[in-house]
């Protein structure tokens, strides 16, 4: 491939990379985005929406998401996705309460989750099967290169900046990333075309409202205090009736040019956003058996996102959740069967290696979540008690050798079995936390560390491409975009499953090291016995970490050896050896 397609999967890729720094970069911002809106620091359970709200946008919607990629096309989607991302954006950096932060967050979930599988398949759509590991590889390491810069670009713009900064960065970048996609995709010969066919006339009456809409829109998120308190312009945030800001003139006239804008793009000949054929490719993508769909995995994120691992393994609401969950799965599956054009069409997901991804996926997901979470608290528990920032360096020992092992995961693909591939990084993960659960109070102050945080991280980065490459070439053209989603959606669940699961047993090895240890009240009266007390507490923790590591790589292992089992017939090699065999004679 030369030219403008590989111009288009560089900057899909750099938008993949850059919607993933915004999922790790909230971790930073959090108390900050908490105190704007009126949460305590001290009451953190309430902020759990603006984390879960993400996860949902992200995970939820991706299926719908990966089938319109199928039907409509990659770029439209990415494009649309990076529009979506940049909205959240905007509407996040606006927020004024809670429910506008969620809403945000959930939107930038949506564009930001949209991009990944639409990205897949436009490799798929731009390489044959034997040469999709490297650009695979590639595409899967700027992904995770995004979780190292995603916490140091939210600490440097803390650093001189708001929080609310952050988000003005990713709409500024989301905009101009669509921009530049969008004209990389129009090709010579469409734009031979263009020259010879008058272009149609621009909508500037859509423009005029879209343009009102954000105007008037933000007046009411921010409420600039000189105009509030002008006794002419101030009477515009003024409520017609009780309270509240949209009931006042400048929020009817957001809502009425927003609501103008939307029966303009239905019904204009050539509209600012052409909103009949959108819908008519979500009727296509099957709407409701996205809904059902969504509603299922929904639950499940809920019941093990808003969940305090400390003493629980999914929330209080969990069974509710679960119990919605569980009927949508039903209903989806009826729908699957009665529906002539459903979101997963028949046979899609046949061969082994299709819906074997996603098993593989899972484990995979279960096992990253250990190191993502439990590194950085192992560090906090035993040598950077002090300094959040060290603890999450010691993270990005892991994270820097991840890219890496992602590219030559993919180039290894090449010539290699997928599942082979997949093992091989599995077990090498496995290998990296099992000498992590055989760390001790002083372990990270030695440079023996660093061998199992590079040996994970490089495990997980060489198992990414194949787990790709494998589900891609297993399954038809037309749905390179909804399997690439669901491999995405396996991973996510995974992790949610994996951190609660995980952490939950390790608590109770953490209870049980505590049993027999007497009250702080009894033994802190001495310094010396006080000290003592506090080294037990310490081994009491990293035995807690130690659990968690062990079981992780019990996941890597099942990972591991599902890819063995499942990715045998993948056709991702560049010549299969039995046809070589045939081809010798």
């Amino acid at each position: 491939m030369t030219g403008r397609p590989r111009l288009l999967l560089g900057l899909a890729a750099i938008a993949v990379a850059f919607a993933a720094a915004d999922t790790y970069v909230v971790v930073l911002a959090l108390p900050d985005m908490m105190d704007s809106v009126g949460i305590p620091i001290d009451q953190l359970q309430r902020a759990a929406p603006i984390v879960s709200g993400f996860l949902l946008g992200y995970v939820a919607m991706l299926p719908l998401i990966g089938r319109i990629a199928d039907l409509r096309g990659r770029v439209p989607v990415l494009v649309a996705a990076l529009v979506l991302f940049a909205l959240g954006s905007l509407v996040t950096t606006l927020a004024y309460d809670m429910p506008t932060l969620v809403g945000g967050r959930f939107l930038q979930g949506v564009g930001g989750g949209g991009l990944v599988p639409a990205t897949l398949a436009l490799v798929a759509d731009l390489y044959p099967a034997d040469r999709r590991g490297v650009p695979l590889g590639v595409v899967s390491a700027v992904q995770e290169l995004g979780s190292v810069l995603g916490p140091l670009f939210g600490a440097l713009v803390l650093a001189v900046a708001d929080w609310r900064a952050i988000f003005l960065v990713n709409l500024v970048v989301g905009l101009l990333l669509a921009a530049a996609i969008r004209t990389a995709a129009r090709t010579p010969a469409v734009e031979a075309s263009a020259q010879r066919v008058p272009r149609p006339r621009f909508d500037y009456v859509g423009l005029l409202l879209l343009l009102v809409t954000l105007a008037s829109g933000a007046l009411v998120f921010v409420r600039p205090t000189p105009v509030l308190r002008d006794l002419t312009w101030g009477q515009i945030f003024i409520p017609f009736v009780a309270d509240g800001r949209w009931l006042t003139p400048v929020g009817v006239v957001a809502i009425a040019a927003a609501l103008l804008l939307v029966v303009r793009c239905a019904t204009a000949a050539r509209p600012l956003v052409d909103l009949p054929a959108w819908v008519r490719t979500m009727r296509e993508a099957d709407l409701v058996g996205a809904l059902f769909l969504a509603v299922a995995l929904a639950g499940v994120i809920l019941a093990f996102a808003t969940a305090d691992p400390k003493v629980q393994v999914f929330s209080d609401q969990g069974a509710w959740y679960l119990l919605g969950s569980a009927l949508a799965t039903v209903a989806f599956v009826l729908h699957l069967r009665r529906a002539e054009a459903p979101l997963v069409p028949r046979g899609a997901l046949r061969r082994t290696p299709a819906w074997g991804a996603m098993l593989v996926s899972f484990f995979v997901g279960a096992a990253l979540i250990a190191a993502l979470i439990d590194i950085p608290i192992f560090a906090r528990t035993t040598v950077h008690a002090d300094s959040q920032l060290m603890a999450a360096l010691v993270l990005v020992r892991f994270l820097v050798a991840l890219p890496v092992g992602a590219v030559v995961g993919g180039y290894l693909t090449r010539t290699l079995n997928a599942g082979l591939v997949t093992a091989g990084g599995m077990l090498l993960a496995a290998l990296g936390f099992g000498l992590m659960s055989r760390w001790g109070l002083d372990s990270l102050d030695h440079l023996s560390s660093n061998l199992p945080l590079l040996l994970g991280g490089l495990g997980f980065g060489l198992a990414l491409a194949p787990v790709n490459a494998a589900v891609l070439a297993s399954t038809d053209d037309l749905v390179h975009g909804l399997a690439s989603a669901l491999v995405v959606v396996a991973r996510m669940v995974g992790m949610l499953v994996g951190i609660s699961a995980l952490t939950t047993i390790g608590l109770r090895r953490y209870y049980a090291e505590q049993a027999d240890l007497p009250s702080a009240r009894q033994v802190c009266g001495d310094s010396t016995r006080c000290d003592e007390f506090t080294h037990l507490l310490k081994v009491a923790g990293i035995a807690q970490e130690h659990t968690v590591f062990a079981g992780a790589a019990i996941c890597a292992l099942v990972a591991a050896g599902l890819a063995l089992l499942l990715f045998r017939g993948a056709p991702t090699r560049a010549l299969d050896p039995g046809e070589m065999l045939r081809t010798a004679g």
